[in-house]
């Protein structure tokens, strides 16, 4: 069953994202991901607040999500995003 890595986030120091930003598509690919939609325009119709930046990625599965998330590779770039913004990561189960 796919499942789908989603985060939403602010980012706080854009200069500091740039480089996770530049080095996330190269960890993805070596796990089998890939982004279904990163930083597009937003449209809130419910609730609060506005989400200010919201990325979902696609995986085979959810221990695919886990293998690439705990991988050294994204290990190593994680501080830079968890250092140049605010906001929760989560995974969600898909359907078949």
């Amino acid at each position: 069953m796919p499942a789908y890595f989603v985060t939403e986030i602010e980012i706080t120091n854009e200069a500091g994202f740039a480089p996770y930003r530049a080095a996330a598509n190269a960890t993805l690919e070596q796990y089998g991901g890939r982004f279904l939609t990163r930083g597009g325009a937003t449209e809130l119709i419910e609730g609060e607040p506005e989400p200010k930046r919201v990325a979902i990625l696609e995986f085979a599965d959810t221990e695919a999500v886990k293998r690439w998330y705990n991988s050294p590779e994204y290990q190593r770039i994680l501080p830079l995003r968890l250092d140049n913004s605010r906001g929760r990561a989560f995974i969600v189960e898909g359907v078949i």
